[in-house]
C-alpha cells in the first residue's frame, strides 16, 4: 500500500507529522458525503478514528471542479476511512447517473465525458444572459471600489456589464447586482464577487458564502423547470446542492417571463443556473421543431 510505504519512509526520516491521505472528488458529490449538518463525515471520523477535512469551495473554478478530501490518522485508520468515503461517493455518483439517464435532456452535462464546465455547450445558449445577484448592503463599497475602480476592473476581466441597482429603501439588507453577459462572463463575474465577499470577511471565515441569484425564464417553461409534482426541481436541487424556487403564483412580466430564485454557494448556484437554462433551451428547441404540437398542447 502506498500509504504504508510513505509512512515507513516518514518514520525512517523521523518526520513527526502524520502522512495524510488525499482524495479528489467532484464537487457535485461532496455535499452528500458531508451529509446534513456534517453527520456523514462525523460518523466516518468517529468510527475510524480519523480527522477529515475538505478544501474550500473558493478553490473551485471552471478548470477545477474537484475538491480535496484530506484524511489524517494511522495508516489503518486512513484505509478504513477511505473505504467508507468511496462508498458514499460511489452511491452519490450512481444516484446522479440514474437521474441523468432518466432526464438525459436536462442533466446530461453534469458529468460530460470529454470536457467539464458549467457551460459546455456555449452555442445553444442566448449570447447575452442577465443575472441579478444579491449581496449584503455593507459589501457594496467593496464591490465598487475607490472611484469605481474595482467594479470596472471586474467588468473588464469578466467581459460583462456589471451594475448595482439603487437601494429600494433606506434600511435594506441587500443590494442587487445586475450582471449582463454570456455564460463564461457570468461565471467569471459571479465567481469574483463571491470571492471578494469571502476575502473582505463579509461572511464568517468558517461559513461558505451563499448568495441569492435571480434569473428570468419564459413563463411557458416554468412548469418544465418545476416538473410533475415538483420532481424536476427537487432533482435539480439534489444534483446541485442549491435551493431553487419557482413561485407558482407569479405574474409574468411584460416579456412573459418569470423569476427563478437560486440560493447557494458559488459552484452550486452556477451549476443550477446552467441546468435551468438547458431546460429552457430544450423547450425552445421543441417549440421550433413542433410549433403546432406545442401550440395545441398549450390550448388544451
Amino acid at each position: 500500500m502506498i500509504l504504508e510505504i510513505m509512512q515507513k519512509e516518514a518514520d525512517e526520516t523521523k518526520l513527526a507529522e502524520e502522512i495524510p491521505l488525499k482524495i479528489l472528488a467532484h464537487n457535485g458529490l461532496v455535499g452528500r458525503l458531508i451529509g446534513k449538518e456534517g453527520r456523514n463525515l462525523k460518523k466516518i471520523e468517529h468510527e475510524t478514528g480519523t480527522k477529515i477535512t475538505i478544501s474550500s469551495l473558493q478553490d473551485l473554478s471552471i478548470y477545477n471542479p474537484e475538491r480535496t478530501i484530506t484524511v489524517k490518522g494511522t495508516v489503518e485508520a486512513c484505509a478504513s476511512a477511505e473505504i467508507e468515503i468511496m462508498k458514499k461517493l460511489r452511491e452519490a455518483f450512481e444516484n446522479d447517473m440514474l437521474a441523468v439517464n432518466t432526464h438525459s435532456g436536462y442533466f446530461s452535462s453534469l458529468y460530460p465525458h470529454h470536457q467539464f464546465g458549467p457551460f459546455p455547450h456555449h452555442h445553444s445558449y442566448p449570447e447575452q444572459e442577465i443575472v441579478n445577484l444579491f449581496i449584503p448592503t455593507q459589501a457594496v463599497g467593496a464591490i465598487i471600489g475607490k472611484k469605481g475602480a474595482h467594479i470596472k476592473q471586474l467588468a473588464r476581466f469578466a467581459g460583462a456589464s456589471i451594475k448595482i441597482a439603487p437601494a429600494e429603501g433606506p434600511d435594506v439588507s441587500e443590494r442587487m447586482v445586475i450582471i449582463t453577459g454570456p455564460p463564461e462572463a457570468q461565471f467569471k463575474a459571479q465567481g469574483r464577487i463571491f470571492g471578494k465577499l469571502k476575502e473582505e470577511n463579509f461572511f464568517n471565515p468558517k461559513e461558505e458564502v451563499k448568495l441569492e441569484a435571480h434569473i428570468r425564464v419564459p413563463s411557458s417553461t416554468a412548469g418544465r423547470v418545476i416538473g410533475k409534482g415538483g420532481k424536476t426541481v427537487n432533482e435539480l436541487q439534489n444534483l446541485t446542492s442549491a435551493e431553487v424556487i419557482v413561485p407558482r403564483d407569479q405574474t409574468p412580466d411584460e416579456n412573459e417571463e418569470v423569476i427563478v430564485r437560486i440560493i447557494g454557494h458559488f459552484f452550486a448556484s452556477q451549476t443550477a443556473q446552467r441546468k435551468i437554462r438547458e431546460i429552457v433551451q430544450q423547450v425552445k428547441q421543441q417549440e421550433q421543431k413542433y410549433p403546432q404540437g406545442v401550440a395545441s398542447q398549450r390550448s388544451k
